[in-house]
Order: C-alpha cells, then structure tokens, then sequence
C-alpha cells in the first residue's frame, strides 16, 4: 500500500460487509421490535426476553446490611452494603476475584465454591438481610427469585453449570463449608441491577444530582443498558404474554438478552470470526460491538487488509504471527496512536504513517458499527415502552460499561444514531447516563426489596 486511501479502505469494508452504511438504521430498530414482541408471546427469537419478577422500586430501606454478589464478564465481586436514609448506597470489604471459568474450565462444584469462598468472609463478619447477586448471564428467574442458567456467554468455561439453579448452589456450597445460611439470595441479571440503580440515582427530570420535585413528578421510565464485556438490555414491561402477565399499574423489568440479537446478511469476516468462538452463531450483536470480541474481532479484519494487500509495514509479519488482540490494548493504541508503544504501536517505524492511519480508519469503522448496533437495540427500546410522559420526564437509560465509557469513538457514535433514531417523527426526550457500582448497588436494592415484601 501506498499513500493512505480512505475510499479504498471503504471499500475493503463493504466488500467484506463491515461497513457501517450497509445497514439501514430505522430499519434495524422496526427488526429489534419485532424480535422483542415475537421474545415476550414466546414465539421464536433471538431475544429471550427473559421476565424478572423484580418491579422497579425506589422506596428503599435504610439502615439494613445486606450482601451483594455481582458476576461480570471478567470478575465477581463481593461486598457488604448499607443504604443511608437520603437512599445514598456505601460498600464495605470489597473483594475481588477472576469470575470462575474465564482460566479454563471448572466443574459446577467447583464454580459455587469459588463463588462461597468469596462470600463466607463477609457473612462471617457482620448478619445480613439477604444476598443479591447479579449475575450477567442468561438465566430464568424463578418466582422464589432463583435463577437456572441457560448458558454462558463471554468465554466462562462452566457447561456444567447449564440449567442448576444458581442460588441454591450458592447456599449448598455455603452449608458444605460449614456455614448454614436461611436468608433470602436474590437472583438478577446485571442489567436489571443497572435499572434499578438508574431508579435510586437518577432524578425524575434527568438529572444525576437529586433536585427538587415541587410536582411530585415520578419521572418516565428507566432503561438498564450494559455494554462492557458484553452488552445487553432491560426495560420495565407491562405486557408479557408467554406467562399471563398484563398490568400497567406494576409492570415487571424483562431483561431482554439483546447481545443476542440476530444480525441479518452479516458479513465474511463476522461469520469467520464468529467460527473461532465457543458459541458459534449465537451472540450477533454482542460479537459486533461489546468489548470481549471488538479487539479480536477487528484482529481478525486487520489481518485480512494485510492478506489483501491494501496495508503493508515492515512488521507486518510479525502482526500477522499475533494469536490474539486483546480490546483493552486496541484501544490504548486508538486513543494514543502517534506515540509507538503497546503491541501495536510499536510495530510501526515513524515513517510508515500510512499503514499506521489505515490501522486507526478500519478500526474506527468496525466501532462505527458496533455504536450504530447498539443504538438500535436502545432506540427500539425506548419505542417500546410507548411512554406517555411529560418533556420535563425523560425515558431514563442508565448504562453502564467500560467499553460505552472508555473505548474510542464507542460513546459519541451512539449517542449520535441514538439521538437520529429517537427524534425522527418527533422530539422524544431521553437522558442517557452513566451509573457507579450498579451491579452491587442495584443487587443490594433488589435484596432488601425481596426482603421487605
């Protein structure tokens, strides 16, 4: 390769359809909708739409301790938390471990017992009121507020795991350790923890600091909205025909597994990556935009510029022997390009500028992409609920997520097609906002509401 060619470039993404404009936005939100309303009639879909039986509550109890798990993508966590009376949430004794299966695999006693290991310590120190533990996998939640896991995303090695109940193989590990525990184990997905924390830290106008509320207004209603390792969404849903559920005055969060969302007429190169991972064909979306697959997945395209010849450095052998790129060092070399360091930056001499830019321009296309996914999957959403708010009330998306934070060009995209997609009829008022330790915080909540009823 020459001279850096943007068209050429562009060209190399349409032909192996990764190109952003391949795909009609307002058209990709009516296919997110029809897929959710095909989930919640249980007809066949990508998008489980999975019923929570948690209903959004603000009123919260203070002074109560309860004990909050969250299973992430990457870690589990473990923390002992009290809400004070204003409902401001504090966590004590965090402790941190590698989530059990992301090393290899583990068997299913195992994995509940790495899970107890981190618990019993704090259980030991101070009585709880419960535990809440929000799992970011797919489950079905049980009416006793179980969860029996329906399968592993994010590359966890547990197959074991499939179908067991997850807070019944927490307390047994528990009793098998010595340590009888009768209180109530709340199980959620992360993005419901999410919503709920949107609930307690975002005011009803759409602001993060609480102001006042001379109208009483309750505000419209909260999105939980997660895109880190993996990406999903949940919504409150009054309306759930494949279990008889229909009440507008208490609907119930449906956690929506979007991740999973089939992608119509994809691509080469996301069929070929998709072949390289545990669950081929599942997880479209989450493979096209979350941060446990954009750097391998732009890995994988970036190799296949160099095996087409439009990009050419004297390393590029060198790139090419790469057996992975992890997404934490892609986006350590996009945000700071220039500077030759880090597996990639250092494989650039200072005048090879042009591969260096055709590096940074296929990757900004394949974040491009991912934005306008995601986007979709909220504006749908949003359309969804049907609203019947006031200006002064937005929809309410409290989104949490170190690839929406942190990874290059990730959070300005979306917003920008969120904001296209939403007002293309008519204004709809909406606030997008980042909230902390959602997954402990919104675990601890859903405990203490279990708890109080």
């Amino acid at each position: 390769m020459g001279k850096f060619n943007a068209r050429e470039l562009s060209d190399f993404a349409r032909y192996y359809g990764f190109h952003y404009d391949s795909y009609n936005p307002n058209a990709l939100v009516e296919e997110v909708l029809i897929e959710m309303e095909r989930g919640l009639t249980g007809e066949g879909s990508s998008l489980a739409m999975i019923p929570s039986y948690i209903s959004p509550v603000t009123n919260i109890p203070p002074g109560k301790t309860v004990l909050a798990l969250d299973a992430g993508g990457t870690n589990l966590r473990a923390s002992l938390v009290q809400f004070s009376e204003n409902g401001e949430a504090a966590a004590q004794g965090t402790r941190k471990i590698p989530m059990p299966g992301t090393s290899g695999y583990v068997s299913a006693q195992h994995f509940f017992d790495i899970i107890a290991e981190a618990a019993l310590p704090l259980l030991k120190e101070k009585k709880v009121e419960g535990i809440g533990f929000t799992f970011s996998y797919p489950m079905e939640i049980t009416k006793d507020a179980d969860g029996i896991l329906l399968e592993f995303s994010k590359e966890v090695d547990a197959p074991d795991v499939y179908g067991k109940l997850i807070g019944k193989g927490l307390r047994d590990s528990l009793y098998g350790m010595g340590f009888k525990y009768d209180g109530p184990i709340v199980m959620l997905n992360d993005t419901v923890a999410t919503l709920l924390s949107g609930l307690a830290s975002i005011s009803p106008d759409g602001e993060k600091t609480r102001t006042r509320n001379d109208f009483a207004a309750q505000g419209g209603p909260v999105i939980g909205f997660i895109l880190g390792t993996g990406f999903n969404t949940a919504y409150p849903e009054s309306r759930i025909p494949k279990i008889n559920f229909n009440n507008a005055n208490s609907p119930q969060i449906v956690v929506c597994e979007s991740g999973n969302f089939t992608i119509r007429n994809r691509g080469q190169m996301d069929r070929e990556y998709d072949n390289t991972t545990k669950n081929p064909g599942r997880y479209n979306l989450e493979k096209a935009a979350s941060g446990a697959y954009l750097g391998p997945l732009t890995f994988h395209i970036l190799k296949q510029a160099i095996k087409d010849k439009l990009i050419y450095f004297a390393k590029s052998d060198e790139f090419m022997s790469m057996q992975n790129l992890e997404t934490r060092f892609l986006n350590e070399f996009t945000h700071a390009p220039l500077t030759a360091s880090g597996p990639l930056g250092s494989l650039f001499a200072p005048d090879e500028g042009d591969a260096l830019a055709a590096f940074q321009y296929i990757t900004s296309m394949v974040t491009e992409r991912g934005a306008l996914f995601s986007a979709a999957v909220v504006a749908a959403t949003v359309r969804r609920m049907n609203a019947g708010f006031e200006p002064y009330s937005p929809v309410r998306i409290a989104v949490e997520g170190t690839t929406y934070l942190i990874y290059k060009g990730m959070r300005r995209s979306l917003e920008s097609w969120l904001h296209q997609m939403l007002l293309r009829e008519k204004p709809q008022p909406y606030v997008i906002s980042p909230v902390e330790q959602a997954s402990l915080f919104g675990a601890a909540v859903a405990a203490l509401s279990k708890n109080k009823q």
